[in-house]
């Protein structure tokens, strides 16, 4: 694997038990319970983790916060809602936290649907959302790399805006980086312009091959006035000892979606968004495409990162990712329930296989 690649986890902030088939536990949501896996995390070989974002679960930023407060290493990939945040609040609130945690934020813009009435939001058609969470992030990136930012955009405003404390540049990282998602038109012309890191689902190698390639193409159309775009799989992996056992739990695991047994599943399915809808589509070209996505769990209520799931040994899987990189990708975030079982076990077996080989 490329030097340049990261791996982070995921960290389900839900106040209903049982995510995805993880254990249901009372305290499952407990500070104590996900500094455990954040500590983890960090003594198993993983960089960080993806918290999620949504009206009725744990505030992300919070949780965020606390974790980095408990943790010596361990960087939080932090979903927001332009919506939720105004940009100005939110720049500041990431800078301290940046400030404070030596340099360890990062950051993934979300514009998928929510309940906006219950915060007083409110969005337009596609084209508004997208426009809106454009102009968040050329402003918020601004607020970080300039002082006496003043900024009239057709959805935020500031004057005189100077944020403090200043990010401090770490190396070439002159701020945390926007991890962005969505596949829709509109949403490519934003990560084209304004992201750092293109996140994609679990979709087959030809897929993700024609994103990269439409996505470098859009970058020189738009003038990208940015460095260039960076590319992240978020995606289930089912690991086991061998890749027999591995078919055997996968299917297993599917036995009970179908049955309504497997725990809290549906997560993307209000208002499919287009990426989500590449996925589910993906069952009619077969419930195993490529080497080992499995995509049968999208049939049974897997949504998002849970619709596909690259299944196998160790090596099956690490083959798997390694082809991923091979078109680009860098960024990856990887995830398998029950979670804090599932990060020991593949920090342990998977990550070792994918750190870089000498030349």
């Amino acid at each position: 694997m490329s030097s340049h690649s990261e791996f982070l986890w995921y960290i389900p902030n839900d106040v209903k038990a049982g995510h995805r088939g993880d254990v249901a536990d009372a305290d499952h949501n407990s500070l104590d319970t996900l500094t455990t896996q954040a500590k983890a995390l960090e003594d198993h070989g993983w960089r960080g983790a993806l918290i999620g974002t949504g009206w009725g679960r744990p505030d992300t930023f919070t949780l965020a916060t606390a974790l980095v407060a408990r943790t010596q290493t361990f960087e939080p990939l932090i979903a927001v809602r332009p919506g939720y945040w105004k940009p100005a609040n939110f720049a500041s609130s990431a800078a301290t936290l940046d400030y404070l945690s030596g340099g360890r934020v990062r950051v993934n813009v979300v514009s998928g649907l929510d309940n906006l009435a219950a915060y007083g939001d409110e969005e337009g058609d596609q084209a508004h959302r997208y426009a809106r969470t454009k102009e968040f992030m050329r402003l918020v990136r601004r607020l970080w790399t300039e002082e006496d930012v003043t900024f009239r955009g057709e959805h935020f405003q500031v004057a005189g805006s100077t944020v403090e404390p200043r990010l401090v540049a770490r190396g070439a990282r002159r701020h945390p980086k926007f991890y962005f998602g969505g596949a829709s038109e509109a949403a490519e012309h934003v990560a084209a312009t304004e992201a750092d890191v293109q996140l994609f689902w679990g979709e087959p190698l030809d897929g993700v091959r024609e994103r990269i390639a439409r996505l470098k193409g859009l970058s020189k159309t738009l003038d990208r006035d940015l460095p260039p775009l960076e590319f992240g799989l978020r995606i289930t992996t089912l690991v086991r000892d061998t890749t027999e056992q591995a078919w055997a739990d996968a299917e297993a695991k599917v036995v009970k979606m179908a049955e309504g047994a497997a725990g809290n599943w549906q997560d993307h399915r209000e208002g499919i968004a287009v990426g989500q809808k590449r996925l589910l589509d993906l069952t009619s070209r077969g419930d195993v495409l490529d080497d080992n996505l499995y995509t049968a769990p999208g049939k049974y209520g897997g949504g998002g990162a849970g619709t596909t799931w690259l299944v196998g040994s160790a090596e099956d899987v690490a083959r798997s990712l390694r082809k991923y990189e091979e078109l680009g990708i860098t960024h990856f975030v990887l995830s398998d329930t029950p979670y804090l079982q599932e990060i020991r076990r593949q920090g342990d077996q998977l990550l070792p296989l994918l750190k870089p080989t000498a030349p």
